[in-house]
């Protein structure tokens, strides 16, 4: 039977689609694909050591697949009985296994070693930032504990600043995710996590949860916008004078499921952040709520011009001396 074959110029646009379609993926609409950050950086320097080292194992065994598939094929004519002789080949086995076996350990390797370089500031030469969130049915709550000024569904850092973020939920348990900027973080009740990001370029990135929470999920989105420190200063002088303070009461509408737009707030009650973690189980975790003390010590004047440290024993975000069984001494709690 004779062979039929697509035309020339149909292979042409065949093999041109599929070139369309492979590099497609770097284009700035794929967000992971499109890093503006140095911790985004790292981890797509990962995604693509873990594509070459997969494509190591499934190129070759594809085309042997293919191979194998077309060159023992049965045919109509084939009058030949079926009587195979099975044996082994050491060589082979040792091949075929310990392949796998070097590229486990090689991305094991790297996994790990940028795993834990990302719980670092990605400088260590800035003074870092802090930004607590809190997830919300169906907003995100943004606290500066250096700045006192509060956002809903946005958040402004500075370019070049190491932001540490402090997670928490007030709500079912949620993801923080901002892919140009980095991997995502969970949101737990009574838990704070810590997710370390950074801007190296202006611009306004996409921010969302990444866990379905209700019917209000798909709303559940926020922008960060990065901007120079002097910008910045002036926002957050801008945020004081013009904005609301935020109240208990206030907070507790908040919290309340709904979908809200934007929001800012001048002020919010002294110590928020710490008493939605403890009222939500953090008091079943001491250790952890002074480890979020001490870092708060260390981060909470990011922002300030002169760079002095906040002493966290005064610092209305980082007291905890109003917490039952939460008193400081020595950095361990009461009772430990």
């Amino acid at each position: 039977m004779k062979r039929t074959q697509l035309p020339k110029s149909n292979r042409v646009l065949a093999l041109a689609a599929l070139t369309a379609l492979l590099v497609s993926g770097c284009g700035p609409e794929y967000l992971v694909l499109n890093p503006a950050g140095p911790v985004a950086r790292e981890e797509l320097h990962l995604i693509e050591l873990s594509t070459v080292l997969v494509l190591i194992v499934i190129i070759p065994v594809l085309a042997l697949l293919a191979y194998i598939v077309w060159r023992y094929r049965d045919k109509p004519d084939n009058k030949a009985p079926y009587t195979p002789k099975w044996s082994e080949s050491k060589a082979l086995e040792v091949v075929w296994w310990g392949i796998p076996v070097v590229i486990v350990a090689v991305l094991g390797y790297y996994t790990g070693k940028s795993t834990f370089n990302l719980t670092e500031p990605p400088q260590k030469d800035v003074q870092p930032l802090t930004v607590q969130v809190t997830s919300l049915n169906w907003k995100w709550l943004f606290q500066y504990p250096g700045q006192n000024v509060a956002t809903v569904n946005y958040v402004e850092i500075p370019v070049g600043v190491p932001i540490q973020f402090e997670l928490t939920a007030d709500a079912p348990m949620n993801s923080f995710w901002v892919p140009e900027l980095g991997g995502q973080e969970y949101t737990m009740p009574g838990m704070a996590m810590r997710l370390w990001l950074e801007a190296d370029k202006p611009g306004t990135y996409y921010g969302s949860g990444a866990n379905f929470t209700g019917k209000g999920f798909a709303h559940m989105n926020f922008t960060v916008k990065a901007v120079s420190q002097d910008e910045f200063d002036q926002w957050v002088k801008q945020i004081k004078s013009n904005s609301p303070a935020l109240t208990m009461t206030g907070y507790e509408q908040l919290k309340q499921p709904s979908v809200v737009g934007t929001m800012s707030y001048s002020s919010y009650p002294p110590g928020l952040f710490h008493d939605v973690v403890w009222a939500d189980g953090g008091r079943y975790m001491p250790d952890m709520m002074n480890d979020m003390t001490g870092m708060q010590g260390q981060t909470a004047d990011a922002a300030k011009p002169n760079g002095a440290a906040t002493d966290t024993a005064k610092s209305p975000a980082g007291d905890t001396s109003s917490m039952p069984g939460m008193q400081m001494d020595g950095g361990q709690s009461a009772g430990h």
